[in-house]
């Protein structure tokens, strides 16, 4: 009784409105609308290609889409909730092909395999695998705004983690983890943490879990004691369907980390990418091939651009700056020419008359309104257009197209600690901090993005980037 007193006031706090059903819903019927545009596309492309057959051969293959629906489901990628963008990627392109691998052997085996067209197969299976990404993305950015979409997730602790872990989620509604409250045993903590109520003390966990239908708990206490730990999951773990505990390992990589269970013992074994000849045998290959013939193709783009810098202003058409590649070895970086010459002397002149933008300059070194950037160059930036000459350092073997920030002897002080991990792998043409905000984050968190990305390297974590530089370049995001 005492407890349901308790409990009653924070409940009139308490305004939940996202469920899961709907979430798992549209993340269904999206995938199934995007397999069913690859399929029937393919069939209707190849057709108009001169195909001799009859479009209502394939749709008695129909109920197979049901399979490729519980494929999904087995491999986790439903509701969707609280996945990593990469390892969505991953499992979206390893179970899709594996999917079209078994109906083709199927096929194949029933002596089927010269009624179909293996034209259309192929057609399906890549567009299969960029339709259901695509999918994803658009559904994500549609619905997860709204207050109904995704898991209502409480938070177990207001402290710091708690706060970056509220702020985190809210910021990115994506993830499909709506914190609703939060709990913490210190009065003092009560009231409110970026608009979430801090409602009461851990012990009205399960209460409001059952009172609202909370399935989803994250435990955001890295410093508590082992004792008080085992004691909060032994008892929460028994109340909410999901239990996520954040660890005392910021700064660990994230991705590429699976629990092990040594005899009764939770371990934790991390995969250093880096040191498996594999996927950087893998990295090199995808780094030669797309720049061989994505260059073959950008050759009469770069002729453009060359004889529009040669009309814009005077001076040569590529500027080489040295910069630190892998293993802290300097070599010069190659862009297009975006400044006017005497670039240095403009730029002091106009820090001179603005002083205000001066502290602005030393920080990031980036200012928005650059007066050292041509017309020609100005547009070149904001398209990333400036950067293309770099592949002429992929094929030497300076530069990935995917990697940390190409930087300077300067700024090695700021990165601290962490310069050795950068080190570790030659700089990208893209990364992670051009596809997360570009000029609009701040340096620091530029080093954090650059440091994560060393950590958690995959050949899937650079696909991703590649996906999403194409959508940051396309609409000039955080570009100037």
């Amino acid at each position: 009784m005492q407890l349901d007193q308790t409990i009653r006031p924070a409940l009139s706090a308490l305004r939940v409105s996202t469920r899961s059903w709907p979430t798992l819903a549209i993340a269904l019927s999206a995938d199934l609308i995007a397999l069913t545009i690859a399929c029937v596309s393919s069939v209707y492309i190849r057709l108009a290609l001169n195909g001799q057959y009859h479009p209502s051969l394939y749709w008695q293959l129909w109920p197979v889409l049901g399979l490729f629906i519980l494929a999904y489901a087995i491999v986790g990628l439903y509701p969707g909730v609280a996945l990593s963008p990469v390892d969505e990627l991953r499992w979206i392109s390893v179970t899709t092909t594996l999917m079209y691998l078994v109906l083709g052997s199927a096929t194949f085996l029933r002596r089927e395999g010269e009624v179909y067209s293996r034209g259309i197969f192929l057609m399906a299976w890549l567009l299969s695998i960029l339709l259901v990404l695509l999918g994803r993305i658009l559904t994500r950015h549609t619905f997860a705004h709204r207050s109904w979409w995704g898991y209502p997730v409480m938070i177990l602790g207001a402290g710091k983690t708690g706060d970056l872990l509220v702020r985190t989620l809210l910021r990115r509604p994506g993830i499909g983890l709506k914190p609703v409250l939060v709990l913490d045993d210190d009065p003092d903590k009560h009231g409110s943490l970026h608009g979430v109520p801090v409602v009461g003390g851990l012990e009205l966990a399960p209460g409001l879990a059952r009172a609202r239908r909370i399935p989803y708990a994250i435990v955001a206490m890295p410093g508590v004691p082992r004792g008080r730990l085992l004691r909060l999951l032994e008892r929460y773990g028994q109340t909410f369907a999901h239990l996520l505990i954040i660890p005392d390992l910021f700064g660990f990589s994230s991705l590429w980390v699976e629990a092990r269970d040594m005899g009764g013992v939770l371990g934790l074994e991390v995969r250093q990418q880096l040191l498996l000849p594999g996927p950087r045998f893998t990295k090199l290959m995808v780094d030669l091939m797309a720049t061989i013939l994505g260059g073959l193709l950008l050759i009469p783009f770069i002729a453009i651009i060359a004889l529009l810098i040669r009309l814009d202003s005077p001076g040569p058409i590529f500027y080489g700056h040295t910069r630190l590649g892998r293993g802290g070895r300097p070599f010069k970086a190659w862009k297009f020419r975006s400044m006017v010459q005497n670039a240095d002397r403009v730029l002091q002149n106009y820090l001179d008359r603005h002083p205000e933008l001066r502290e602005s300059w030393e920080q990031d070194h980036k200012l928005k309104r650059d007066p050292r950037v041509t017309r020609v160059g100005r547009f070149l930036r904001r398209t990333s257009l400036d950067e293309l000459p770099q592949l002429w350092n992929i094929l030497r073997g300076e530069m990935s197209l995917v990697g940390p920030r190409p930087i300077v002897d300067e700024e090695i002080p700021r990165y601290g600690d962490t310069f050795e991990l950068y080190t570790k792998v030659s700089p990208g043409l893209t990364g992670l901090w051009q596809v997360s905000g570009r000029n609009n984050i701040t340096y620091d968190e530029r080093v954090n993005l650059d440091a994560y990305y060393v950590r958690n390297w995959s050949v899937w974590l650079d696909f991703y980037i590649l996906m999403r530089t194409v959508w940051v370049v396309a609409f000039g995001e955080g570009a100037y």
